[in-house]
C-alpha cells in the first residue's frame, strides 16, 4: 500500500525521556515516522507524519491565540478518530492551552442526549471554546451560543479563521496542565481528572521502556477511542513520545468489521496493539464465519489486554482461534490502569501470556482471601496477575472498608488497591472535596478496585462499588455474568450485568442479560434456564429480566456501567417484553 508512513524513525530512540509533550512532538518531527488512518474498507485515508502534525499544530496555536484565549484556558475537543482531532490537541499544547477530549454520540442516545452529555462535560471543565468534526460542529453551534463559547468551529475552519498571532508561542514547563481527561464513569458521571505534563511524561517513560519494553521497528495499530485515555496515552501520546508509528481505525469501523483490526495488523506487520477482553472476543467470534483475509499475526509481540475486568476464557478462545495464523499466546500483555493514574500502573512480563491464580471463589466471597481451592470439585475462579508496579509506583493492598485509612495486608487478603508514584493525578477539575475522599495526603491513591497482591503481583478482583453483599457473602458480579456467556452461546461477552436492589429489606439480585428469543415461550424457557444455571454454580437465586440489543448502559470508553444498569432498572427503563 504505497504512502503509508514509514516504520523507523531515522532518529535515535527515545522512550519519553522528556519533559513536555511540545519537546517530544518537537524531537518527533525530526524523524520520518507518524500516524495513518484508514477508512471501513481498510483503505489508507490519511497520513499525519510528526513533521506535518507539528508544523500543522503551531500554525493552529497562533489562530488559537489570535482569538483570544490565553494560557491555560480550557477547548473542549471531539476526539473523532483522525488528523483533525490530533492536531487541535497538539494545537492546545503549542498555545499553552489545556485541551478537554470529549466522545462521540455513538455511546448516547440519540443528538438531544449527546448535546446534554457534552453540556454537562463541557460546563464542569469550563471550556472557553469547542473543536469538533464537520459532521458535528452543526449539532454544537447551538450550545456554544448558550455557553458564551468564545468559539467553536471545526479545525478547517480555524486554519481560515483569524489571522495567526505573530508573537512567540508560550513557554511550557513540566508542572504545566498537559490535558483533561475525563474518568471513565463506570461508576458515577464522568469528572475531570487534571494531567500535568510531568505526571505524563513518567507514565509514558514507564509504558514505553519498562510496560512495553518497545525496541526498533515496532509498530502500533489501534482502533481505541481517542478520548479514553488508553486509547489517547497509549496509543497517541506515548508512541509519539517514542517515535514510533501508528496504523488507526476508527472505533466504530472496528464495531462494524472486527477483522479489519487484524488484517492491519498483519498488512503493517505490527507489533503492538491493545483491546479489552470483548474486542478479541469479537474477533474470536466473527473467525470462520465467511471467507476471511489471509492473516500473518506472527509480528503481534504485545497484544495488550486491558482497560477492564480480563477475561482468560475469552483470551484462550482467541489464541486457539488465530493460532494458525501465527499468533502466539505469549503475546498477551495483561496491564492495569486507570485515569487517575495517567494510564498504566502495573504490567505482567512482556513474553509470558496469560498467568493466572486460581482462588477458592467460597473463600473469596466469605473471608476477602485468595487461596487455592481445598477440592478440586470445589467452585474456583482464575484470576489475572498484572504484573508488578511502574519503577518509582508503589502499590499496596488496605483494609477494604477504610481505604487509604486502613492498614496494609499481606498478600493474598483481598482489599482496596491503593497505589503511589510520579503518574497520578493532581486531582480531579474543581473538585477538592472528591479529590480528598480518593488521594491521601501522602499521595496514596485509592483505586476504588478491589484485589490481592501476590509475590508483588497485583491481582484485580472486581470495582467497590460493584460489589454485591447478599447474606454476608461478597459476590463478584464478573463471576456470575462470566458463568452466563459461558453457558449460552447467545449471549455475547459484555452483554449481561449482574447487580443487586433491596426490596422491603431484601437484596434481590437481578441478571439482566441482552438476548433476543423468538417468542414469549423461547424467552420463558431461556430465563429459567439462566436462573437455574446462576442456582446450580453460585447458590443464588436471581431475576432474570432479557432485553434487546443495545439496553445495558455503558461508559463512552466501553465498560460496563452496572451502576447505571441498576439505576435504569430501579426506574423502570431497564425492562423490555419478551416477544408475543
Amino acid at each position: 500500500m504505497p504512502g503509508f508512513t514509514p516504520t523507523s524513525s531515522g532518529l535515535p530512540p527515545r522512550n519519553g525521556d522528556f519533559s513536555t509533550l511540545v519537546e517530544a512532538l518537537d524531537y518527533a518531527a525530526d524523524g520520518e515516522s507518524g500516524l495513518d488512518f484508514y477508512s471501513v474498507r481498510g483503505e489508507l485515508a490519511a497520513t499525519l507524519p510528526y513533521r506535518r502534525l507539528r508544523e500543522t499544530a503551531v500554525g493552529l496555536a497562533r489562530r488559537l491565540i489570535a482569538h483570544g484565549l490565553g494560557p491555560s484556558r480550557r477547548v473542549a475537543v471531539v476526539a473523532s478518530t483522525g488528523p483533525d482531532f490530533v492536531e487541535a490537541f497538539f494545537a492546545c499544547q503549542y498555545a499553552g492551552l489545556v485541551p478537554a477530549p470529549l466522545p462521540l454520540p455513538q455511546a448516547f442516545g440519540g443528538r438531544a442526549g449527546y448535546v446534554a452529555h457534552v453540556r454537562r462535560l463541557m460546563e464542569g471543565a469550563e471550556a472557553a471554546a469547542l473543536i469538533a468534526p464537520a459532521g458535528l460542529i452543526d449539532w454544537l453551534r447551538p450550545l456554544s451560543a448558550e455557553l458564551g463559547l468564545r468559539l467553536c468551529c471545526t479545525v478547517a475552519e480555524l486554519g481560515e479563521g483569524a489571522a495567526p498571532d505573530p508573537s512567540a508561542l508560550p513557554a511550557v514547563a513540566s508542572g504545566d496542565v498537559a490535558y483533561l481527561q475525563f474518568s471513565s464513569g463506570s461508576t458515577r458521571f464522568p469528572i475531570g481528572v487534571v494531567v500535568l505534563h510531568r505526571a505524563l511524561m513518567a507514565n509514558i517513560a514507564g509504558i514505553l521502556t519498562h510496560g512495553l519494553q518497545v525496541r526498533p521497528g515496532d509498530r502500533a495499530v489501534s482502533w481505541l477511542p481517542f478520548y479514553h485515555d488508553m486509547g489517547l496515552v497509549g496509543f497517541l501520546l506515548s508512541p509519539l513520545a517514542g517515535q514510533i508509528s501508528v496504523d488507526y481505525l476508527a472505533t466504530a469501523d472496528f464495531a462494524r468489521r472486527p477483522m479489519l483490526w487484524l488484517s492491519m495488523i498483519s498488512q503493517r506487520q505490527a507489533s503492538i496493539s491493545y483491546s479489552p477482553s470483548f474486542g478479541y472476543d469479537l474477533c474470536t467470534r466473527r473467525q470462520g464465519r465467511a471467507a476471511m483475509p489471509e492473516l500473518d499475526l506472527s509480528s503481534w509481540r504485545i497484544a495488550g489486554i486491558g482497560g477492564d475486568m480480563i477475561r482468560p476464557r475469552v483470551l484462550a478462545g482467541f489464541a486457539a482461534a488465530f493460532a494458525p495464523c501465527g499468533f502466539r499466546p505469549e503475546a498477551f500483555l495483561p496491564s492495569y490502569g486507570m485515569a487517575e493514574a495517567t494510564l498504566a500502573i502495573s504490567f505482567a512480563p512482556v513474553g509470558r501470556g496469560i498467568e493466572t491464580d486460581t482462588v477458592d471463589l467460597d473463600r473469596l466471597e466469605q473471608e476477602d482471601v485468595a487461596m487455592a481451592p481445598r477440592d478440586a470439585r470445589g467452585r474456583a475462579r482464575d484470576v489475572v496477575l498484572c504484573g508488578r508496579a511502574l519503577p518509582e509506583h508503589e502499590i499496596r493492598i488496605c483494609d477494604p472498608a477504610l481505604g487509604v485509612a486502613g492498614r496494609c495486608l499481606p498478600d493474598r487478603r483481598v482489599g482496596r488497591v491503593l497505589v503511589r508514584g510520579p503518574s497520578l493525578m493532581r486531582g480531579y477539575d474543581g473538585r477538592p472535596e472528591d479529590t480528598a475522599s480518593v488521594l491521601s495526603a501522602e499521595g496514596w491513591l485509592d483505586t476504588g478496585d478491589l484485589g490481592y497482591l501476590l509475590d508483588g503481583a497485583l491481582a484485580i478482583t472486581g470495582r467497590a462499588k460493584d460489589l454485591i453483599i447478599i447474606n454476608g457473602r461478597n459476590i463478584w458480579p464478573q463471576d456470575l455474568e462470566w458463568t452466563i456467556e459461558q453457558a449460552f452461546p447467545e449471549i455475547r461477552t459484555g452483554n449481561v450485568a449482574a447487580f443487586s436492589i433491596d426490596e422491603d429489606g431484601q437484596e434481590v439480585l437481578i441478571l439482566a442479560a441482552e438476548s433476543v428469543p423468538p417468542d414469549r415461550a423461547a424467552g420463558g424457557v431461556l430465563a429459567a434456564a439462566i436462573a437455574d444455571t446462576v442456582r446450580a454454580q453460585h447458590g443464588l437465586d436471581g431475576r432474570v429480566v432479557l432485553l434487546p440489543p443495545g439496553m445495558l448502559p455503558y461508559t463512552s470508553s466501553g465498560k460496563l456501567s452496572r451502576s447505571a444498569a441498576r439505576q435504569s432498572y430501579l426506574a423502570g427503563s431497564l425492562a423490555a417484553p419478551v416477544p408475543a
